[in-house]
């Protein structure tokens, strides 16, 4: 056996267990956002310290997850294409896709709002395509449009988790709106 194996065995389990945290993590605190580190750690089927070995704390965890629930999000909107066909049709795509992440990770409603960065700038480029090409409005500055359709959908999010709408009617709702704001 040589000196080198060792190490990449327990580099292989420090893998393993990281990656089992962020599993449990995301799916415990899409269920319960307020789950602590010993919860996850359970869920996980490791030590609490072995959480702490990976994440200094709760926020860095948290931090962990949604990073990669953003990378995911921008592989799914990377896959769209979204330079080739109809700039207003891709952004309700990339809207869409965005919302059925939402839907599947409850935790992203917890977001805080420069999370949104990196969709937002794939949102701004569409729609300055989409205003050049006469299909979204000019009337509205490019940074206003992209702040109202995050807010619309963080606003459909709230309205759900109040239960004032159901996630169905949420989505109409906000489709209906996005449109109407979008369109010359």
């Amino acid at each position: 056996m040589s000196e080198n194996q060792p190490v990449r065995h327990r580099r292989t389990d420090a893998e393993r267990s990281r990656t089992a945290i962020l599993a449990a993590a995301l799916e415990l605190l899409d269920e319960h956002p307020d789950a602590g580190l010993e919860r996850i750690a359970e869920a996980a089927h490791v030590t609490r310290q072995t959480v702490y070995a990976h994440f200094p704390s709760r926020d860095a965890l948290l931090n962990a997850v949604l990073d990669e629930l953003t990378a995911d999000t921008l592989r799914a909107i990377d896959d769209l294409d979204l330079d080739h066909g109809s700039a207003f049709g891709n952004a309700l795509g990339l809207i869409d896709l965005t919302w059925r992440a939402f839907e599947r990770h409850p935790l992203l409603r917890h977001v805080p709002a420069g999370r949104h960065d990196p969709v937002a700038d794939r949102l701004e480029e569409l729609i300055r395509r989409g205003q050049r090409e006469g299909e979204i409005t000019r009337e509205l500055p490019v940074h206003w449009l992209v702040s109202t359709l995050i807010s619309l959908g963080r606003t459909a999010g709230d309205s759900i988790a109040a239960g004032r709408l159901t996630a169905r009617t949420a989505y109409k709702t906000l489709h209906t709106t996005l449109t109407r704001v979008l369109q010359p």
